[in-house]
C-alpha cells in the first residue's frame, strides 16, 4: 500500500508563498513521475505542475514563472514552491506519483490565498 503523506497547505495574503510537500516514505521501487493538482471550489481538478524522473517539468500556463516543482530522490519527495501567490490559486492541491504503471494521489491540502 503506498501513502502519499502531504504538507504545507495554509492561508496566505496575496503575492506571500509556500511550499508544499509530498512524502511517499517506504517505497524502494522507482518513482516515475511526480506532480500536483488542485482543484478550486465549484471547479473541476486541473492539471498544475509534472516531474519526470529525469527531472523534466511542465507546468499549467497560469503558474508559470510563479511556481517551481521539484524532487528529492533520495527522500521520495516531491515539492511545490508556490511564489506571488493570487486569489485563483486557492484550491486543494492535490500530489501524485506514477510508479510502475500505477497512479498514487495523496490526501489534499488546502491553500487559501486572500486579497
Amino acid at each position: 500500500q503506498v501513502q502519499l503523506v502531504v504538507s504545507g497547505g495554509g492561508l496566505v495574503q496575496a503575492g506571500e508563498s509556500l511550499r508544499l510537500s509530498c512524502a511517499a516514505p517506504g517505497i524502494t521501487a522507482t518513482i516515475n513521475d511526480m506532480g500536483w493538482y488542485r482543484q478550486a471550489p465549484g471547479k473541476q481538478r486541473e492539471f498544475v505542475a509534472h516531474i519526470s524522473s529525469g527531472g523534466t517539468t511542465n507546468y499549467v500556463d497560469s503558474v508559470k514563472g510563479r511556481f517551481t516543482i521539484s524532487r528529492d530522490n533520495a527522500k521520495n519527495t516531491v515539492y511545490l514552491q508556490m511564489g506571488n501567490l493570487k486569489p485563483v490559486d486557492t484550491a486543494v492541491y492535490y500530489c501524485y506519483i506514477v510508479r510502475g504503471g500505477m497512479n498514487y494521489w495523496g490526501g489534499g491540502t488546502r491553500v487559501t490565498v486572500s486579497s
